[in-house]
């Protein structure tokens, strides 16, 4: 497969490259590092990034405005995304060719030309797995971002990240690219001050039911008098991991601005991913999100997720 879908690089001049909404370090890191690869390799074809700007990943790169005009005889490079209703700033039907690289649970198979592993650790090792398969040539900044992309989507390794290959990778990335880990944890960790009181809000306010689940409810109002934003959230569900009594979390956040309540979940055994696509949503069988009409859907998930606790507890999952 991975011939293949570079046969169909070498074979359009233009190449648009899309990844879910709501991106995140392995999102951007992909899409940003397949760009520079293409273009270290051809570097005559015209390459775009799709996607809405992010400002606290500024690192990663600049994203392009996707014209109907620019998808007209363009390939589609679809990373880090299992359905393509999630796809951020494409029309997905205006594309004949579409590759898809993903390592989430399979949701909609939308193309021919896939690499799925759903036990690598990232979107990232895929895209670093295929191109050192290719033998084609990566820029430092395109190994910079498929570092970080891994390093934020394991955790620092916590998670996801049982495959040797998984470091042998991250060993070439430091060895072959000379990638600099300490400078990129920086980047990657140095956070605002409204960040930690947002932490601090989410600790002080979560409840915990006798089942091991914890939930937060976090308005529009909570999100200004702290100075932050809903895109903050996700960067910190994973410090409420080792919590004694804590088996899944869920946090959800009023984003009035797009008229929705965005919900972001974590668990340390219950599968979760089933319950979020029934909201349009999904993810990892342990790390979910969707987006939500009203807090009314919001307290169905409670429950949903509670009940499954309680299975949990009393192994019937």
């Amino acid at each position: 497969m991975e011939q293949k879908i570079l046969k169909l690089i070498k074979k359009y001049n233009k190449i648009i490259i899309a990844r879910h909404t709501g991106g995140d370090p392995d999102a951007l890191g992909s899409t940003f590092a397949m760009k520079e690869i293409i273009l270290k390799n051809f570097p005559k074809k015209e390459v775009y990034v799709a996607g809405t700007a992010i400002s606290r990943f500024k690192f990663f790169g600049t994203h392009d405005k996707i014209t109907d005009d620019m998808q007209n005889d363009a390939l589609l490079i679809a990373l880090d995304i299992p359905d393509k209703r999630r796809l951020d700033k494409v029309d997905f039907e205006k594309f004949k060719d579409v590759v898809k690289i993903d390592h989430h649970p399979e949701i909609d198979k939308f193309s021919d030309n896939e690499i799925v592993d759903i036990d690598a650790s990232s979107a990232c090792e895929l895209v670093a797995r295929w191109a050192y398969k290719c033998n084609l040539k990566m820029t430092k900044h395109a190994a910079e971002c498929i570092f970080m992309g891994i390093v934020s989507d394991t955790n620092r390794f916590l998670f996801g990240a049982n495959k040797k290959e998984t470091y042998q990778i991250v060993l070439k990335l430091i060895e072959k690219e000379h990638v600099n880990p300490n400078e990129l944890y920086e980047i990657l960790y140095k956070r605002p001050m409204s960040e930690v009181r947002l932490e601090g809000f989410i600790s002080l306010n979560m409840k915990v039911t006798k089942n091991g689940l914890g939930y937060v409810k976090i308005s529009d109002e909570n999100l200004k008098e702290l100075g932050t934003t809903s895109a903050s959230i996700g960067g910190l569900m994973n410090n409420y991991n080792f919590i004694h009594g804590l088996i899944c979390w869920v946090v959800f956040t009023e984003d009035k601005k797009n008229n929705v309540i965005r919900a972001s979940a974590r668990s340390r055994g219950v599968k979760i991913n089933k319950l979020f696509e029934q909201y349009n949503g999904g993810g990892h069988v342990y790390a979910c999100g969707a987006k939500l009409q009203s807090f009314s859907e919001a307290n169905e998930i409670i429950d949903k997720l509670d009940e499954l606790c309680f299975e949990y507890h009393n192994n019937d999952l």
